[in-house]
């Protein structure tokens, strides 16, 4: 792959191999033409050529102004006859290059407009040239295979000076395109972190504040008759607060090493933290009994996914449900891990929980599920208890995701 120093070098030496390339081309064309000699001498045929290919050379320097010199220099040689019958369109070709520059670079409708302003002058030019130029020339010495007429001559520059414009258009358009589609995608990578730094958030704040809020309604209640309870209650919300304030300085480090989990101080969260979920949900008057897999090894993505997934769970549980039992179930099956979690139901039937069933905690749990290829099945069971089933591909697709 060619390195952008290289191709800066590069690039203008092609250009000047161009032109080059061009000035030989188009001398040799008005020295050896189909049809008869300009009148000027043979050696005045190579400076002419190099005037109208040297805007070649820096045609992508200063486009449009490259584009002006070599339309202008073909079309004034065309008509003071400085260019031979039957080669005129050729004189053109410096000019149909810097169009296509040009027109892959400016808006459409000012490339039109030189595509137009050019045809024109070339096509009067060439008619003044056959009407006025031709009759005073002396004919060709041989007769040859492809006598020149004005309207293949016209024709001819018409073709290939839209082709050019034409292919320049294309690759502007190509060049949009291109450009709006990077532009999208790195709108949809930015608002996806947004959205993965909002469910970190909304996990975190909504777990630890629902332990907290239970836990301070506790000690308000007992406060005169049971101040050991109190303080009880005290040390658990000093533990979750301090706990909470970790992760959110984990998270807002995040943002501060755009989005890398590795650029983190504090260790990201898996399933051997569970167990500190179900302490946290214990002291919120939730049993919870939690069975996972001594060895069971995933992909940090994945067990941080599965982590919030059941501290959401565990928080809609002490929201709707507490006091009461519930259990935490993770198993490997098949290149998933299946998250199940099951509670009791609350103890007094008086809620029916419609904030868990539809609400944010429920939608936010799916789409983690989602983003790695699983699902997310949750629902009530007949004991009056709700059951919540996650599975998350930790395979092929899991770690692509």
């Amino acid at each position: 792959m060619m390195t952008p120093a290289r191709r800066t070098l590069w690039r203008p030496a092609a250009e000047a191999g161009a032109a080059v390339a061009l000035t030989l081309f188009i001398g040799y064309a008005l020295v050896d033409p189909p049809g008869p000699s300009s009148w000027l001498p043979t050696w005045a045929a190579w400076p002419v050529a190099a005037v109208m290919s040297l805007p070649v050379a820096f045609r992508r320097r200063w486009p449009r102004a490259m584009f002006a010199v070599a339309a202008t220099a073909a079309t004034l040689a065309t008509a003071a006859g400085a260019v031979a019958a039957g080669a005129i369109w050729v004189t053109f070709i410096p000019a149909a290059l810097t169009l296509y520059l040009a027109a892959s670079t400016l808006p459409l409708g000012r490339s039109a407009a030189y595509l137009a302003g050019c045809l024109c002058g070339a096509e009067a030019a060439a008619l003044a040239f056959y009407t006025h130029v031709l009759p005073t020339l002396p004919p060709a010495l041989e007769r040859t295979e492809l006598p020149p007429y004005l309207p293949v001559e016209g024709s001819t520059i018409a073709i290939f000076m839209s082709a050019a414009w034409g292919i320049g258009v294309m690759v502007r358009r190509q060049r949009f395109l291109v450009a709006r589609l990077a532009r999208h995608r790195a709108e949809a990578a930015v608002t996806d972190e947004r959205r993965r730094i909002a469910r970190e958030l909304h996990d975190i704040i909504g777990h630890s504040m629902s332990v907290i809020a239970v836990k301070a309604t506790v000690a308000n209640h007992v406060a005169d008759l049971h101040p050991q309870e109190v303080r009880a209650a005290m040390a658990v919300i000093e533990q979750t607060s301090q706990s909470t304030l970790t992760e959110i300085r984990r998270v807002l480090g995040l943002l501060r090493s755009d989005g890398d989990p590795h650029d983190s101080l504090s260790p990201v969260p898996g399933l051997a933290d569970l167990s500190g979920l179900v302490d946290q949900a214990a002291s919120a008057g939730v049993e919870v009994e939690l069975s996972v897999p001594a060895d069971a090894a995933l992909p940090s993505a994945v067990a941080l996914s599965a982590y919030r997934i059941v501290q959401e769970a565990l928080t809609n549980v002490v929201k709707h449900a507490a006091p009461t039992r519930c259990s935490v179930t993770v198993r490997l099956d098949d290149g998933q891990a299946v998250i199940e979690v099951l509670d009791s139901g609350p103890r007094t039937q008086r809620e029916a929980r419609p904030a868990f069933v539809g609400g944010h905690g429920l939608i936010g749990m799916r789409e983690r599920a989602v983003m790695f290829g699983g699902t997310l099945t949750a629902g009530p069971d007949a004991d009056g208890g709700f059951h919540v089933v996650a599975r998350l591909p930790y395979g092929p697709v899991g770690a692509a995701a």
